[in-house]
């Protein structure tokens, strides 16, 4: 009995830290990623896109929601490690919660049974979460914590997006017409590059 609980224990040991290897390789990759961003033409500059979900929702696949959570708090972390943060931590911080808006509900949804169908509906799901978390936090947390950060008012920032858009007019429209559409070209992009590389990559991780 001793040798069997025993057994069984180191097992378990193996399996957290074997878990706790691919958290922390997936949240590197990340953040490698993380430092290639593209432009876009609909939004400012400081709006840029980058694969660095892509990990995370593999990441939120293979090993469940909870750390999907964990590889994307290890990317905005190590992140604010090597370049530091213009927003004292409040774009980190609401880039997290975007991040796991989408992540969570693919993951969870995904997780009740794992096939290709409840993939699809689950990044869907959390496409939509991601889109309405990150207006919601981009009107009322990131843009003022930019204005604060570089010393812009907000009608500045607004301005910035009239420039790219002349219907931005207000926070409002600038989450509608600018963070709403970044959201959703970003959770397209990641769930198609997902899907492409996922069969491939949860073999290693499993």
């Amino acid at each position: 009995m001793n040798a069997n609980t025993n057994a069984a224990g180191n097992a378990a040991g193996k399996s957290s830290i074997k878990k706790m290897v691919e958290i922390g390789m997936l949240g590197a990759v990340s953040v490698i990623l993380m430092m290639f961003e593209i432009p876009l033409w609909f939004a400012p500059s400081f709006y840029k896109i980058d694969l660095s979900e892509v990990p995370v929702l593999i990441g939120a696949f293979a090993m469940g929601p909870a750390a999907g959570a964990v590889i994307e708090l290890v990317k905005v972390v190590l992140h604010m490690v090597f370049k530091g943060s213009t927003t004292a931590g409040v774009g980190d911080f609401a880039n997290f919660l975007i991040g796991c808006a989408f992540i969570v509900p693919a993951g969870l949804i995904y997780s009740k049974k794992k096939n290709k169908k409840r993939a699809v509906i689950g990044m869907t799901v959390g496409a939509v979460f991601m889109v309405v978390a990150g207006c919601f936090l981009n009107a009322f947390v990131l843009l003022p914590a930019y204005g604060k950060a570089f010393g812009m008012p907000i009608d500045a920032l607004i301005g910035m997006g009239t420039a790219v858009n002349p219907a931005i007019t207000s926070l409002t429209t600038f989450a509608v017409l600018a963070v709403a559409p970044f959201n959703l070209l970003k959770a397209v992009i990641v769930s198609v590059i997902t899907l492409l590389l996922y069969k491939y990559i949860s073999p290693i991780l499993k």
